[in-house]
């Protein structure tokens, strides 16, 4: 099949593991308006458009580097994954689990919501990029797919510096981190084990994305 795959997802770190040549990826960063406005625009001659990396897990079963992939989308935007593309990445990346995603566009870092947001709509996980994605699917009548890597448990509090870090376009921003340690250097710890994680889960993020075929 012609065109391409439209991918989203968060930071250019992220983008960077997808190499593939037929997948075209737009990280976003915290510019919800700028992630749609590219969207729409890379969605011109594209076969499909998938939501791709790091997500916090609502599902206490889930831990660091597994594997989920979207069978439904919750939040501010409700609808179905293609289920042929979802059954298919199923394949693709042995040991993944299928289930609902959720998505508002805010980072959810308080332990209580998460806990919350995984029971009152049967989530499995949660991103900030899904709900555009899957509106621009909707949009131009191209099938939806979620396939994202748990980046943090969803017993483990993200501190206040990460909220902060991320740059429109998808960069990171240390500045912003460091102001942030600066302003309230008692998150140093909980800061220092949630970038381990990032390590641990980046390095499963690589290792899955080469499996990832875009036909």
């Amino acid at each position: 099949m012609s065109g391409h795959i439209l991918v989203a997802t968060g930071t250019r770190r992220e983008a960077a593991a997808l190499t593939q040549p037929d997948f075209r990826v737009i990280p976003g960063g915290s510019d919800a308006a700028g992630l749609r406005a590219r969207l729409q625009i890379e969605a011109q001659g594209a076969r499909g458009i998938m939501s791709f990396g790091f997500a916090g897990a609502l599902d206490s079963s889930l831990t660091l580097g597994d594997w989920v992939i979207g069978n439904r989308l919750a939040g501010t935007y409700e609808t179905e994954c293609d289920p042929v593309w979802a059954q298919a990445l199923v394949v693709q990346i042995p040991g993944a689990r299928m289930g609902a995603f959720y998505a508002d566009g805010r980072l959810i870092s308080n332990v209580a919501e998460k806990h919350a947001l995984g029971a009152t709509h049967g989530a499995l996980a949660a991103d900030m990029e899904s709900h555009i994605a899957a509106q621009i699917a909707a949009e131009r009548g191209l099938p939806f797919a979620i396939v994202r890597c748990i980046s943090d448990e969803a017993s483990h509090i993200l501190p206040p510096a990460i909220a902060v870090v991320m740059q429109p376009g998808g960069g990171i921003d240390g500045w912003a981190m460091l102001r942030s340690v600066l302003s309230n250097p008692g998150q140093v710890p909980k800061l220092t084990s949630t970038i381990g994680g990032f390590i641990r889960a980046m390095a499963a993020l690589k290792r899955g994305a080469a499996l990832i075929r875009p036909d």
